[in-house]
């Protein structure tokens, strides 16, 4: 632990260090090309897989558990209802979605980040769709601009990022309304009564209407219902 904290502390030094402009100017050159590489590269491949949905999860949701089982369904039912399916391309609930979405002959896709822990990438993604990324947020650019959906397992504050997101680009208009789906009543029951009790009714930070984007299930036929009666209701399916 003392290591722990010992690194932490290095690595606070070293971001608060006066360093001279022009290795400033350097580094954030070519930072800038990094990150420019990584969205071409990721556009180029995202562009080629048609139409995918998302599914979000914890890391460290283990193979015997529940929910992990209950992802590699979901994954399996929605590449059998003709979409693929996207994750962060780790362990736990991402290797649940690829490994279903394999299981099911759908496009298995991940989109791995480099963490100092628990990510490494699952054997369940096609081998010419593993991305990696060095930067969350051209990653996360990644998983909306090339999804039809969102379907948000169990997780951690990774996941309760990439949905609140995912509820407020589509809010402000900046993506379309394309189905969000929360899967696990006793999870995430707790949240959004607080969204609806505290944050909308008590303080008034957010539309009552924001809630109708948000679907929460229990079922694989549950969320293959959502997005297909979606879809439907706008003369869309899943090979458009």
């Amino acid at each position: 632990m003392k290591e722990q904290y010992s690194n932490d502390d290095d690595r606070i030094q070293d971001k608060l260090k006066q360093k001279p402009w022009n290795e400033i100017r350097t580094n954030d050159s070519w930072a800038i090309f990094k990150i420019m590489s990584e969205f071409v590269n990721g556009y180029e491949t995202m562009a080629r897989i048609g139409p995918c949905v998302s599914i979000f999860g914890s890391a460290r949701t283990k193979p015997d558990n529940k929910y992990y089982l209950l992802a590699e369904k979901i994954a399996y039912k929605i590449s059998k209802a003709g979409y693929g399916v996207i994750t962060g391309g780790g362990p736990g609930i991402m290797e649940a979605g690829n490994k279903g979405a394999h299981s099911g002959g759908g496009t298995s896709v991940g989109l791995n980040i480099e963490l100092p822990f628990e990510q490494h990438y699952n054997p369940y993604i096609d081998k010419d769709k593993n991305l990696n990324f060095d930067y969350f947020f051209v990653r996360k650019v990644m998983f909306v601009k090339y999804s039809q959906g969102f379907v948000v397992m169990p997780g951690g504050f990774g996941t309760l990022d990439e949905f609140f997101e995912a509820v407020t680009l589509i809010q402000t208009k900046k993506i379309g309304k394309f189905p969000i789906i929360l899967v696990g009543t006793e999870f995430w029951s707790g949240l959004l009564e607080w969204v609806k009790t505290v944050m909308i009714e008590k303080e008034h930070n957010a539309n009552p209407d924001d809630l109708n984007l948000i679907k929460i299930v229990d079922t694989e036929d549950e969320v293959v219902e959502v997005l297909d009666n979606f879809y439907k209701k706008y003369n869309l399916s899943p090979n458009f």
